[in-house]
């Protein structure tokens, strides 16, 4: 019999199980999902973009997708993988991965706190994030948050005594959406859209098993 001690058991927080059912917030006929094979594609195009999150929020856990950003100039472009306790509320937490259309090969990580962020830090992929899927993983428990691509923690933030820190149940989100707006396009660049359609591909997408929270 192996040694227990050699592998122990994943805290049940961690255990992940595959995405079956999702709610679409907005252009439903810009987001396709199979849920045969856990897949998920957004279209930025004439009709704006869209946005997904899971139908359930959830309590900590492991949260982690393939995914492939559009192709061509993406300029001006924000596509993303988030946890939130509810887009649009003005004291949510949030923990974030965001893809910046100006350039494919930086990625930024951030989080919330009652709707309190700038928390940002911009990270070198080493990769061009259109050429091919990788893996975006946020680890998220009561005292510590992880951001890791393909495998290689990234970021890694530890609550500290008297801090603040995300502690409210929250959805899976994902979206693509025009943010040349913000900071006059310096965040993510100016819009140039002469490559639509603009499709972000998600697919092994995994969530908690054991943390999901009703209602």
């Amino acid at each position: 019999m192996a040694d227990p001690s050699l592998h122990p058991e994943t805290p049940s927080h961690h255990k992940t199980q595959p995405l079956k059912q999702i709610a679409i917030d907005y252009t439903p006929d810009a987001c396709t999902h199979c849920p045969h094979s856990n897949t998920i594609s957004l279209t930025f195009d004439h009709r704006g973009g869209a946005r997904w999150r899971t139908t359930t929020r959830f309590l900590y856990g492991t949260f982690s997708s393939l995914i492939q950003c559009p192709r061509g100039n993406t300029s001006g472009l924000n596509f993303n993988l988030y946890l939130s306790s509810l887009e649009g509320d003005k004291s949510q937490d949030e923990i974030d991965f965001e893809f910046l259309g100006k350039d494919m090969s930086i990625i930024q990580t951030n989080y919330y706190t009652q709707g309190t962020g700038n928390k940002e830090q911009i990270h070198d992929l080493g990769f061009d994030c259109s050429e091919g899927f990788h893996e975006y993983v946020i680890k998220w428990s009561r005292d510590l948050i992880e951001w890791l691509i393909d495998g290689k923690m990234v970021r890694r933030v530890e609550r500290k005594e008297g801090e603040d820190f995300p502690n409210k149940p929250m959805y899976l989100y994902s979206s693509v959406w025009d943010a040349s707006y913000i900071d006059e396009g310096r965040w993510t660049g100016k819009y140039v859209g002469c490559d639509v359609p603009y499709v972000c591909v998600y697919k092994d997408i995994h969530v908690p098993a054991e943390t999901a929270v009703e209602g």
